[in-house]
């Protein structure tokens, strides 16, 4: 059993500007049963733009959390933008037509990890806690990556799955990187189902001829149904798209599926207006996936893409056309480094990270890159386990990786 602490601060839009604009950060402290003395660990939310998970007490949810709590106190942070914190693509930003596209580009240039970290520090101090300890999943190993670059001090114990990023790269080598495994994963997709090939092929068709609404109503166009593919990074994506496809894409229940399935979509626009500039290290972005798409991916429609954003996503999407303009200036924006190498390799405080051999969204190679220039991360190379492993066997996740750092026997 837990208990339930809820905590919102006010916080600096821009953390340059103190005494500027202000927006509100949400964060839920779960203690558990007799543990209101234990030490804090910080959940740190894939993304960007994602809000935090909702904790269930039976079964625990998520995953990971009844092992956590064995150790740990857990304070689930609505990241800036998301949840219960001050919102991005609300009601109330939509009434404020008074800003313009450069207005509210500028606004969101706040929304990274660099302030988020900054977030959480103050969320630190509020709690009056000298250090606290980290979990960072995906887009939320970034943040602590970066955490661990400008606040160690902060910081008692670091835990990554999925989500170490590379070190003073270009997020052209990062989705060139993707590419290549999510051509795997399609290959692999097809020879487990045979068959699916050419009821892909038949949807893509059906969608050309703008004969599949989505449940907006708006038509679903081709381009936009490959990027349910975006699944194949996930335990059981493979057979939800086999399931998917069975289904007549004309039918209500295909929409509807295929909705849910979507990776960027108006619900949440925050993730799709930033995303591609999370996924490097610094620099202009200037859709970055767009421009280093491999031939074959052009060229071959049946060939699903991944966690790719693409201009046209901001056409295609009825939720995310409002925000064409702003994406078009982000993406133009020059973003500053969040990581620095020569800090990292001094860091002592200790961490562990699972790292996912096949994963499409944080490449291999340069996740075991970033390790090596940190002398005291434990690194667990896995192709057991996918990109969403916390959420599936998180208790196993976190006993691995709570065992790499501390001494046998030891909570």
């Amino acid at each position: 059993m837990f208990s339930v602490l809820d905590h919102r601060l006010s916080v600096p839009l821009n953390y340059s500007e103190p005494e500027g604009t202000s927006i509100e950060v949400f964060a839920r402290e779960v203690i558990p049963a007799g543990g209101s003395d234990l030490p804090l660990l910080v959940y740190l939310q894939g993304g960007p733009g994602q809000e935090s998970p909702r904790p269930m007490q039976r079964p625990a949810q998520p995953a990971w959390l009844a092992r956590a709590l064995q150790d740990y106190r857990v304070l689930f942070l609505d990241q800036r933008g998301t949840g219960l914190s001050t919102p991005f693509g609300s009601e109330r930003d939509r009434e404020d037509a008074a800003r313009s596209p450069d207005q509210v580009a500028t606004y969101l240039t706040h929304f990274r990890a660099d302030a988020i970290v900054q977030d959480t520090e103050r969320f630190r101090e509020h709690l009056g806690l000298e250090k606290v300890s980290l979990l960072g999943q995906s887009f939320g190993g970034f943040t602590s990556l970066h955490y661990l670059t400008v606040a160690a001090d902060s910081l008692g114990e670091v835990y990554f799955t999925g989500g170490l990023p590379p070190v003073g790269r270009h997020c052209d080598h990062v989705y060139a990187a993707t590419y290549a495994v999510q051509r795997t994963k399609n290959h692999e997709l097809y020879e487990q189902f045979p068959t699916l090939r050419s009821r892909v092929r038949a949807a893509l068709d059906v969608c050309d001829a703008g004969e599949v609404l989505l449940p907006d109503g708006s038509p679903l166009t081709a381009r936009l149904l490959r990027t349910v593919g975006s699944q194949l990074g996930f335990t059981g994506g493979a057979e939800k798209l086999a399931y998917l496809f069975e289904r007549d894409p004309r039918s209500s229940a295909f929409a509807a599926d295929v909705a849910s399935l979507l990776p960027f979509n108006g619900r949440n626009p925050l993730y799709a207006v930033i995303h591609e500039s999370s996924y490097g290290d610094g620099g202009v972005t200037g859709w970055s996936s767009d421009r280093v798409r491999p031939d074959d991916f052009a060229d071959d429609p049946t060939l699903l893409t991944s966690e790719h954003i693409y201009p046209w996503h901001f056409v295609d999407d009825r939720g995310l056309a409002p925000y064409r303009s702003v994406a078009e200036i982000l993406a133009n924006h020059e973003w500053p480094r969040l990581y620095d190498a020569d800090v990292l390799g001094s860091v002592t405080v200790p961490g562990a990270a699972a790292v996912f051999t096949t994963d499409p969204y944080v490449d291999l190679v340069f996740s075991l890159e970033t390790a090596a220039l940190m002398p005291h991360l434990a690194t667990w190379e896995t192709d057991a386990h996918d990109h969403n492993a916390i959420r599936v066997d998180g208790g196993e996740i976190l006993d691995r990786l709570f065992g790499l750092i501390r001494p046998e026997g030891q909570s």
